[in-house]
């Protein structure tokens, strides 16, 4: 490649990256609109929306989790649906059905009504109160961006991203997600409390009559435009050998588990772990004026890309030793090697 080719390359990488934090800065901005505080998780969906992949918020009732993905789908022109689960809730209530209707001359037909899941962005509210038959469905559009009635079989359109919230306190009547379905979802993101001065903002924006409005500012070509410049951000061997040392250290036995992994963890990250760290280190080595992945991008997304993927055993739970308290030893045993 000669020098001037390496010139262009070079600044096309520029403009694209320049291209991308500005609509980032954009969208965040109008989800700041209506969103206070909580920084950390608004751009951990962002990223996920970015990545091409599902995010899980789990955390309490009334943290701004429904809010915060209401708002992304008011700020990004695709088509929004929101689906409140309940444990009577039927595969068919979301992949959608056959139904009856009239025709001219007074006769019937049967048409497909689709259902909620053929969208762009889908909100799945309290996703652990569905079924697993119902869960099963959504897993299906999760994974294979399809969704399968009877034969008849729907591709969905792209950007696909389901944004699922769920209680993690409240039990009777819920369905915990199995492993296979937490795997799935890109990141799993904790919703935390708000600051004490946070509390003021918020109760200055829903006591009063003051009525925020939120612009669309991006749309669904965009944003496949920008999921390209993400995936073709490099990864240099080094930040790649520490991504899979970390999720090699989340597994029992493995050469780089450290002694709390191998007394505690039933079971450790798959591959698709790996996955999620690399894709969310690209993202975040793009928005720090990096042109390829640090080992930083790396340890920046692994609670959130590894969190619901180690399942941790009995003496655990016994001595109140979570996922979170697993990868963050991991983090802390586990080095980054020299770039």
């Amino acid at each position: 490649m000669t020098s001037e080719s390496t010139t262009t390359s070079a600044q096309q990488a520029r403009e694209q990256a320049e291209r991308f934090r500005a609509v980032w800065t954009k969208i965040r901005a109008e989800v700041g609109r209506a969103m206070v505080g909580q920084e950390e998780i608004v751009d951990g969906v962002l990223t996920a929306l970015f990545s091409g992949g599902h995010v899980l918020l789990e955390g309490v009732p009334g943290l701004g989790k429904t809010l915060l993905v209401r708002t992304l789908g008011e700020a990004v022109d695709l088509a929004f649906s929101r689906i409140q689960f309940t444990p009577d809730m039927m595969p068919a209530d979301i992949q959608g059905t056959m139904v009856l209707v009239e025709a001219q001359g007074g006769t019937h037909r049967l048409e497909f009504q689709e259902g909620p899941l053929v969208a762009n962005l889908v909100l799945a509210d309290e996703i652990n109160r569905a079924t697993p038959k119902t869960q099963s469905a959504l897993l299906e559009a999760m994974q294979e961006k399809q969704i399968t009635v009877g034969r008849r079989t729907i591709k969905l359109a792209e950007p696909f991203c389901v944004m699922a919230t769920q209680n993690p306190v409240e039990q009777e009547g819920t369905y915990p997600l199995p492993e296979a379905q937490l795997d799935r979802f890109l990141f799993k993101l904790v919703v935390g409390y708000p600051q004490e001065r946070e509390y003021h903002e918020i109760l200055n924006r829903t006591t009063t009559s003051t009525h925020v409005a939120v612009s669309k500012v991006s749309n669904g070509a965009e944003i496949l435009e920008l999921r390209s410049i993400v995936r073709a951000v490099p990864v240099p061997e080094h930040a790649q050998n520490y991504a899979v040392r970390l999720v090699m250290a989340t597994q029992p036995k493995s050469p780089h588990a450290p002694t709390m992994v191998n007394d505690m963890v039933a079971l450790g990250s798959s591959p698709r772990g790996a996955q999620a760290l690399l894709l969310g280190a690209k993202v975040k080595a793009i928005l720090a004026g990096r042109f390829a992945v640090a080992s930083e991008d790396v340890a920046a997304v692994a609670l959130a890309a590894l969190r619901h993927r180690v399942m941790v055993n009995f003496r655990a739970h016994s001595d109140g030793i979570g996922a979170e308290h697993v990868v963050r030893e991991v983090l802390a045993k586990v080095l980054p090697a020299k770039g």
